[in-house]
């Protein structure tokens, strides 16, 4: 079975630019669509309008895209896959994964095979390279995830931005005036990742709203980061008393590293996290977070899909406002 990537790899070109020449939904060049399809012709590719994987029957079942790539917490991801399998299932679907790091070879080849009737997208990048198949392709797609430029997409998630200002907002009312970010691994910075992006935006739009001295680093994972994170924010920040934590397993070897350095969690830093509920909630000093609701986006996700394979109109961005939950991690600057 000749599949769009076969395509692509004969024409040397990306399994969007073989969609856009066979599907002309978008200008490409005449040479490149000569090319695209005198390979498809050579491989005897047939798209859908071809009749080749037409047979009017749904599959009943759900595409999961879910990279596994350097800087991803495989808890996380276990959190969004059981959310997606519990409400599919409620909704008599099956959930196919794919876990391919990079590019669109995955999703191309559910479309080109029939495989799965939609695909639920996670792990998205401000300028995501899955984009332009997702636009192209019939394969109906949800996003679990912003992208810069969602025009023509349906996407769910926590309002990272919003998130981080919250936490912000609940330190500076405490009378902190020297906050830090301790963020995602380098690499998810580096891939321009969504979330990890927007939450950024958010600690620092907030901070410099209430005048804060603030400093925002990524961070891999382990006691050896979290200790040098530490050192280097009070080296850096020798006021700090205050801390936000966007990185899942470092909320408790971070607590721990400050606690070795001189400073008990709340009496001389309060600390806070965005992170799932039971980790906040289990941590060595029960912390104050907003909680990143996986079960909710999943299930909003699959809700989504659902509609948009029975032809109901869908949003396109809905974003989950943050909650923060107050725990014994924060208090007020010198109490």
């Amino acid at each position: 079975m000749v599949k769009i990537t076969d395509v692509a790899r004969r024409a040397g070109v990306s399994p969007s630019t073989v969609s856009y020449a066979l599907s002309g939904k978008r200008p490409i060049s005449d040479a490149t669509r000569r090319r695209v399809q005198a390979a498809a012709r050579e491989l005897g590719y047939r798209t859908d309008d071809g009749g080749r994987f037409r047979s009017g029957a749904r599959a009943k079942v759900l595409a999961l895209a879910v990279p596994m790539r350097p800087g991803i917490h495989v808890p996380v991801v276990t959190q969004f896959a059981v959310s997606v399998v519990t409400a599919a299932r409620a909704r008599d679907h099956d959930v196919l994964l794919l876990t391919q790091g990079e590019g669109d070879e995955g999703i191309g080849r559910v479309t080109e095979t029939g495989l799965a009737d939609g695909v639920i997208v996670t792990d998205v990048q401000l300028q995501d390279p899955r984009l332009p198949l997702l636009r192209s392709c019939s394969l109906p797609s949800v996003l679990i995830g912003v992208p810069a430029e969602a025009d023509g997409l349906t996407c769910v998630d926590l309002d990272f931005r919003a998130a981080g200002e919250l936490c912000v907002d609940h330190l500076a009312g405490l009378g902190h005036r020297t906050v830090a970010l301790v963020g995602s691994p380098p690499e998810v910075y580096m891939r321009r990742t969504a979330f990890a992006r927007r939450l950024v935006e958010g600690f620092t739009a907030a901070a410099g709203r209430h005048g804060l001295a603030s400093a925002a680093l990524p961070c891999g994972t382990g006691r050896d980061a979290a200790r040098a994170v530490a050192e280097r924010l009070l080296r850096d920040l020798p006021a700090l008393t205050a801390v936000v934590v966007h990185n899942e397993p470092l909320v408790d070897p971070l607590i721990e590293a400050f606690e070795q350095l001189g400073m008990r969690v709340p009496g001389d830093l309060s600390l806070t996290a965005v992170c799932p509920a039971p980790v906040a909630a289990a941590a060595r000093v029960p912390v104050t977070s907003v909680a990143v609701p996986a079960a909710e986006l999943g299930a909003r996700a699959v809700h989504l899909l659902i509609r948009k394979l029975s032809g109901a109109p869908v949003p396109g961005t809905t974003l989950l406002p943050p909650r923060l939950t107050e725990r014994a991690s924060t208090a007020p600057r010198g109490h």
